[in-house]
């Protein structure tokens, strides 16, 4: 049972970080107690901004001495309310933006330890200046944190070829909730002392323990890339693609999103200096990247697969960008969607996996059940087709009140579209994590086993429940 933070502890955190690290301004505090999609908002006691890893473990300390619930939060680009507080006021924000050292590029290694503060694009732009790539992206990289993305596991567009962030972390510096410090920065390929700590923090949304900065992998910057925009008929097909290419072209297929036709329209109607790749619409629309280096005709290659699968009328139509400006283009196409989306009105997302070759079966079926229970009731999925994750967006009828038609049903619709997941042996979150939204679904549509064992690890390790209070698990 946590407590609300007493005034003396409240004056030792605020002599411990000074003016620039501690604050109890409900002004200042405003824009970081309401999630992204504005859909949590909550209260906090201060907001707590430490400047290094020894200053977050003096925090946690004199929190847990008087047992007070500490929320950490990075760039608060989360899609499920995950580093929100809840509306009480008595939990403290724990902001790590201010750890926001590159401490060292290992060009050589490939290796970089990076603090958790540091923003995506900041990294991505620091390893380049040294040859090399951070080969995970996603459309928030703007704004999101290492130290998010480490703890939601985050995936993004290279999942294909890279795995998520957990097959990126080498290691991890975290404090865990007793004010220790793990440092387990070294990057050992080999270690059998038991239960793997990195990984068990990786994902683990704050609840386990405070990332303070990552030893992550590096591959070198792509010399190279091809990006084609593929008509086509139906997820089916767009399977039937991605096999044939991935074994013709093997590790060099980085991407492989698929899109309906709907989205499109929207990125067209709702995002400036958009335009649609191909002359003619079609159902569904396929984004493929290859990456290399110099050493590989990869346009050539791309080229070669894409003409035998139009000739084999697998595909309709394709375009294969001439330039950079081109790549970019087709990419702003697939990462402007959820914007897009946003702009197109209320509408009910879900972050969802299924084994890759049952997606075109999912993508099927799930729009025609939610129809039958629910009339007018439409859906729309888009993402990564490669490693079987896909955004599933439901949107009420045409001539409804939307918002409060979602309010009404959208309870009804979630727990719908998880059963049919789970049906087909996928997980309810594939990328975005479980945060607040998807707490009580998981512990209501999630295996008992697996359910006992995540409540069992937080219990033995934050057992007074002082770290992310009311996320992920109950």
């Amino acid at each position: 049972m946590t407590l609300p933070p007493s005034p003396r502890l409240l004056d030792q955190l605020q002599a411990l970080l000074g003016a620039k690290g501690y604050s109890d301004d409900p002004e200042a505090m405003e824009p970081w107690l309401t999630d992204w999609r504005g859909k949590y908002h909550g209260r906090a006691a201060a907001m707590l901004s430490p400047a290094t890893t020894e200053e977050v473990a003096a925090v946690v300390r004199l929190c847990a001495a008087q047992r007070a619930a500490l929320v950490p939060q990075g760039g608060n680009s989360g899609m499920v309310g995950g580093a929100t507080p809840d509306a009480s006021g008595n939990q403290l924000l724990l902001s790590l933006r201010r750890l926001n050292r590159i401490r060292s590029i290992d060009a050589a290694a490939r290796l970089a330890v990076v603090e958790a503060g540091v923003i995506l694009e900041v990294f991505h732009n620091a390893v380049l200046e040294q040859g090399l790539r951070f080969p995970l992206t996603l459309g928030g990289k703007g704004s999101a944190t290492i130290g998010g993305l480490v703890s939601t596991n985050a995936g993004g567009t290279q999942v294909l070829r890279h795995g998520t962030m957990r097959a990126l972390v080498a290691g991890i510096e975290a404090i865990l909730p007793d004010g220790r410090i793990f440092g387990g920065l070294a990057p050992l390929k080999k270690d059998n002392r038991g239960y793997d700590l990195k990984h068990l923090l990786c994902g683990a949304e704050g609840t386990l323990g405070v990332v303070t900065a990552a030893c992550l992998r590096l591959v070198p910057a792509a010399a190279a890339r091809a990006t084609a925009w593929i008509g086509l008929e139906s997820p089916e097909t767009a399977l039937r693609l991605l096999r044939c290419l991935d074994a013709a072209l093997g590790r060099q297929l980085e991407g492989f999103e698929i899109i309906p036709h709907a989205c499109l329209t929207a990125v067209l109607r709702h995002i400036p200096q958009t335009r649609a790749p191909l002359d003619a619409p079609h159902p569904w629309y396929a984004l493929v990247e290859l990456a290399g280096d110099n050493d590989h005709d990869l346009g050539g290659a791309l080229q070669a697969q894409l003409g035998e699968a139009l000739e084999a009328g697998l595909i309709s139509d394709v375009v294969i960008a001439k330039n950079e400006a081109e790549c970019e283009a087709f990419w702003r196409l697939r990462d402007s969607i959820s914007e897009a989306e946003r702009a197109e009105g209320p509408a009910l997302q879900h972050d969802v996996s299924v084994p890759v070759d049952l997606m075109p079966r999912f993508i099927a079926e799930n729009p025609a059940r939610l129809a039958t229970a629910y009339p007018g009731a439409r859906a729309l999925s888009f993402g990564h087709l490669g490693d079987g994750n896909v955004h599933h967006h439901v949107q009420p009828p045409l001539d409804v009140d939307g918002a409060h038609w979602l309010s009404v049903h959208g309870e009804g619709l979630s727990r719908l579209v998880y059963r049919h997941v789970l049906e087909l042996g996928g997980s309810i979150s594939a990328e975005h994590g479980i945060g607040q939204m998807k707490r009580a679904l998981l512990a209501e549509l999630d295996s008992p086993a697996r359910l006992a064992a995540l409540r069992g690890v937080k219990a033995g390790l934050d057992p007074d429940r002082l770290f992310n209070p009311g996320k992920l698990i109950e």
